[in-house]
C-alpha cells in the first residue's frame, strides 16, 4: 500500500515484533524468504520460467492495507497492478501529449513486483520506510540478475530493473503520473469496497491519499470519485469520515 499514511493505527499485525533497524536488516533477505517456499526458483537459469513462477505470488498475495477493516478477500497486488496499467492508458490529451503513456503502462506492471517476495507491508507495520526500500532494492536485484540475468542476455531483466528504479526516483514525468494513478487506483478501489458494502464500511482515512497527487489532471479525477462518494453517503443518509483530504 502507499507509504507514508498518517498513523492512525499503530497496532503491529499479531505475529509481528517491534524490532531495531539494525535487526530488520540482519533478518530479512530474499534468500531466506525464498529457502520456506515449497518449491524454489532456480537462479541463473537460461530459461524465465523461474521468473514466470515468482510472479504468481503477486496473484495470490493480498494488499495488506484493506485487512484492518476486515476485508480478507480483497484485491491482490496483480489486481492493483492490472487496473493501474488500464489508467496509465487515459492519460488526458493535456499529459498524453508530454509523456510516454506505453513506458508509463509498464511501469505500472512492474512498480509493486518486488513485493513478489517482501509481500506488502504498511505505514503501521513494524519496518521503517527504509528497511522497506532495502528489501525491495535487493529483491529487485535478485529477480533482475539471479532470475533474469541469463535470460536472453539478461536485457529484458536489465529492462525491468531500470524502469522500477525510475518509479522509485520518482524524478521524470512519466514516474510521477505512475505515481498519481497508483493513488488513484486506491481511491477507486476505497469507494467501491465502501459502494459493496452498502455503508456499513466507512473507510474514509484513505481520502489523505489525495492530497499527495501532484498533477491537475488525476487531482481532477480523484475530485471526481470523492464527489461520488459524497452522493453515494448521501444517498443512504449517513455522514462518512474524510480524513485529512478535502471534500
Amino acid at each position: 500500500m502507499v507509504q507514508d499514511a498518517p498513523q492512525t493505527n499503530t497496532t503491529p499485525k499479531p505475529d509481528s515484533g517491534i524490532i531495531s533497524q539494525d535487526a530488520e536488516a540482519a533478518q530479512w533477505s530474499p534468500e531466506k524468504v525464498l529457502a520456506e517456499l515449497p518449491s524454489r526458483p532456480e537462479a541463473n537459469s537460461d530459461s524465465p520460467l523461474p521468473f514466470f513462477h515468482i510472479l504468481e505470488r503477486l496473484k495470490t498475495t493480498k494488499r495488506e492495507g484493506w485487512r484492518r477493516f476486515g476485508i480478507n478477500h480483497g484485491e491482490s497486488i496483480s489486481d492493483h497492478m492490472y487496473r493501474m496499467s488500464i489508467l496509465t492508458m487515459f492519460a488526458p490529451p493535456s499529459l498524453a501529449s508530454r509523456i510516454n503513456i506505453q513506458h508509463c503502462t509498464r511501469m505500472a506492471l512492474v512498480h509493486d513486483m518486488a513485493e513478489a517476495i517482501v509481500g506488502d507491508i504498511t505505514p503501521i507495520d513494524p519496518v521503517s520506510k527504509e528497511e522497506k526500500s532495502r528489501r525491495e532494492t535487493v529483491t529487485m536485484d535478485y529477480l533482475c540478475n539471479n532470475l533474469l540475468g541469463r535470460v536472453a542476455g539478461g536485457l529484458t531483466g536489465q529492462d525491468i530493473r531500470k524502469l522500477w528504479q525510475e518509479y522509485e526516483d520518482s524524478e521524470t514525468l512519466e514516474s510521477k503520473y505512475v505515481h498519481d494513478i497508483d493513488k488513484m487506483e486506491l481511491l477507486l478501489q476505497m469507494m467501491e469496497y465502501e459502494r459493496n458494502q452498502e455503508g456499513r464500511l466507512d473507510i474514509g482515512e484513505f481520502t489523505w491519499v489525495a492530497t499527495k497527487i501532484v498533477l491537475p489532471e488525476i487531482k481532477e479525477w480523484a475530485d471526481q470519485v470523492f464527489e461520488e462518494r459524497r452522493q453515494f453517503w448521501i444517498k443512504i443518509g449517513k455522514e462518512p469520515s474524510w480524513g485529512t483530504a478535502r471534500r
